[in-house]
């Protein structure tokens, strides 16, 4: 399963976002079709936020690995 990430571009109005910050991002069609992300927190929660405030990147399946990683690592 590839997994997806945002870079987020702008905070304004949402406190518990930090811009500049790579997030994971969860697929959900009913979000994208109101102009949201599912976004996945410090906290591990996943929450929804406007699209417009992230870019979402696409890395190669070794970058996603070693991210995969580092969250693990954090996590645990």
């Amino acid at each position: 399963m590839k997994m997806k990430f945002a870079i987020c571009i702008s905070n304004k109005g949402y406190d518990d976002l930090e811009s500049r910050k790579l997030y994971r991002i969860l697929s959900d069609e009913k979000a994208k079709g109101a102009g949201c992300l599912r976004v996945i927190d410090e906290s591990g929660e996943d929450y929804l936020y406007p699209a417009d405030r992230f870019v979402i990147v696409d890395f190669s399946e070794e970058i996603q690995t070693r991210l995969l990683e580092a969250i693990r690592e954090t996590a645990g």
